[in-house]
Order: C-alpha cells, then sequence, then structure tokens
C-alpha cells in the first residue's frame, strides 16, 4: 500500500514539473479574432478597439544554448532608462537580498527594495539607487527591470542624504499617529539604503 501512494506522489510530482514546462507552449500571441467578430455585429460603424492581447509582442522561444549577453530593459514610469541593452549581468536589491542575473538565469519575478542595482558590462558598472519595483527575469536572457523611481549614484549629494536621515529620525521619534509613523519609517529606509549606498 505505501509502495503504491509513494508511486502516486512522484507521478502526480512529475506531472505537475511537466505542466510548469514552457517547452510545449506557442511562442505565437493569441488571436482576438472572436473579439473583433462580435464587435463588427454590435456595433458595424465603429472600429473595434485595441485589446491587450493585439498589443502583446510573440514570446520569443527559449534558446537552446545559454546566450554570451543577458539583454536588459529598465523602465521608470516617466521613461526608459535602459532599453534592449545588452550586458554581462545585472544585480538588483530584491526584497529576500542582493540577486545577481546572468544570462541563462532560470525564470524569476523579485519585488525590489531601495537599495543599488548594478548593471556590468566588461568593466564598465553602471549603478543606480532603486527605490522600489519588480524586476522580471525570462527564459530567454531577457530582464525587464521596472522600478517606481531611480537614479544614478553618481548623481545623489550625501550631505542632503544624511540631513534627510536626520529629518527623518526626528519625525519617527516624534511620531504620534500611525499615519505618521509609518510615513517616517519609510523615509529612513529609503535614506539609510541611499547612505549605505553612498558608503559601500
Amino acid at each position: 500500500m505505501l509502495r503504491h501512494a509513494a508511486r502516486r506522489l512522484a507521478s502526480r510530482a512529475a506531472a505537475s514539473r511537466r505542466a510548469l514546462s514552457t517547452a510545449g507552449v506557442p511562442a505565437e500571441a493569441a488571436d482576438d479574432s472572436a473579439f473583433i467578430d462580435a464587435w463588427k455585429k454590435v456595433a458595424p460603424n465603429i472600429e473595434a478597439p485595441k485589446t491587450p492581447i493585439s498589443l502583446m509582442q510573440p514570446r520569443p522561444p527559449t534558446p537552446a544554448a545559454i546566450p554570451s549577453k543577458l539583454t536588459v530593459n529598465f523602465v521608470l514610469p516617466y521613461k526608459s532608462e535602459i532599453a534592449n541593452k545588452e550586458v554581462d549581468m545585472v544585480i538588483v536589491p530584491a526584497t529576500t537580498g542582493q540577486m545577481g542575473v546572468l544570462p541563462g538565469h532560470v525564470s524569476t519575478i523579485a519585488e525590489l527594495k531601495p537599495g543599488v542595482l548594478s548593471v556590468h558590462e566588461g568593466n564598465d558598472v553602471t549603478k543606480y539607487f532603486v527605490s522600489s519595483g519588480f524586476a522580471f527575469v525570462h527564459a530567454n536572457s531577457i530582464a525587464d527591470i521596472v522600478a517606481v523611481e531611480a537614479v544614478p549614484l553618481d548623481q545623489i549629494d550625501p550631505a542632503l542624504v544624511q540631513q534627510g536621515l536626520t529629518e527623518f529620525n526626528a519625525k519617527l521619534g516624534s511620531a504620534s499617529t500611525d499615519l505618521e509613523k509609518a510615513e517616517a519609517q519609510i523615509g529612513v529606509d529609503v535614506h539609510s539604503a541611499l547612505n549605505a549606498a553612498l558608503s559601500g
């Protein structure tokens, strides 16, 4: 009886691993023709609106061999900082710790915390301070990094960081409501991370 249970569990685990694989998933984008046909029946004189499916690019296939470079896209809400740049490595400040991303990295989604994002290209290293965001690492050696706010590390004034840290520590000490405490704690966390980025 126990032998059969172990065999069933092993076969279920293997089936779930196969289900998570993207090898059998087509790289083409889904067709939106059913929506367009339905729209034409209801409003034949009005052009059908674009839907998310029509805007999506086909997923590139996973390469058979690991590429030598990692393609990075780094975007902010108001601009694209890096677009389709091939680099050697990116180190992101994930909430679980510093995460290095190399070509061939396993697919991952990581939440970013305040810290230093470094882009390594040969001997050149470009560093940015990011406030928060997400890093999406794809199986085809593409990393999409989305940050709420980012600034090159060399444009940060250490004196202003120290001043801000002092002010937010004072606000945290004098805060009387939960909202004031939370706002002050966020300020302390961000300025402490900025201070650590500049000193390290």
